[in-house]
């Protein structure tokens, strides 16, 4: 298939770009995609690079196939998102970042940590780095919520640096979004508490009132006799 695919004209013909929908892309979803993965990747990288149109529908169709308890497969889903991005055009970027990025909020906060740390590196790529940057305020309040919490409460110290690496750069781009998230994610999260604290409050009046009740049969035949 990578002789074939290398081999395509460009523009691409309708049948190559079905090839690339109906065939590439489900052979993301087998258990044993590991045999054949750096080939797999190799040829839909090469795909978008001939025809940037399809870039958007690619991305779509990894995302729909995403792994939710095969970190190992995760790990390598993550390797070939981010081959693609490497190459992507800003203007397809723009299409697919909302999508793309709530994607990586969920692995950056996988309790795998081979998971989050492939995430995170994708803060090391400088490509990737200009993308966020031009669209920071709409990227920016997806991540933060997770990068937050990871940083207060992760039992990695590594990801634990590699967030606070994240969050650093995130407030160099822009500080007052940062800010603005800050504030805005301490004050929900009091919110949260004041509901759970009342929810406590409610159920030990429930308790009381179902202890209350109990005893009141018992003191009524008491009284009687």
């Amino acid at each position: 298939y990578q002789r074939r695919v290398r081999g395509f004209a460009v523009p691409l013909k309708q049948e190559h770009r079905h090839f690339l929908l109906k065939v590439l892309i489900p052979l993301h979803k087998p258990r044993g995609m590991a045999a054949y993965h750096a080939q797999l990747a190799y040829c839909i990288v090469q795909f978008v690079e001939k025809d940037p149109s399809l870039t958007e529908a690619t991305i779509h169709g990894l995302l729909k196939l995403w792994p939710k308890t095969n970190s190992a497969k995760e790990v390598m889903l993550l390797g070939e998102m981010e081959e693609i991005l490497d190459i992507i055009e800003p203007a397809q970027f723009k299409k697919i970042m909302g999508p793309l990025f709530k994607m990586l909020a969920r692995s950056v906060s996988s309790p795998q940590f081979q998971v989050a740390e492939r995430a995170l590196y994708y803060w090391n790529n400088e490509y990737i780095m200009s993308l966020i940057e031009e669209h920071n305020s709409e990227i920016m309040p997806v991540m933060f919520p997770s990068l937050y919490i990871i940083s207060k409460d992760h039992w990695n110290q590594t990801i634990v640096a590699l967030v606070y690496n994240v969050l650093k750069t995130f407030m160099e781009m822009n500080n007052t979004l940062f800010d603005q998230l800050t504030l805005s994610y301490k004050a929900e999260r009091q919110k949260e508490k004041r509901k759970e604290f009342q929810r406590e409050e409610a159920w030990k009046k429930v308790q009381r009132l179902a202890i209350d009740a109990n005893k009141s049969p018992a003191i009524s035949s008491q009284g009687a006799g």
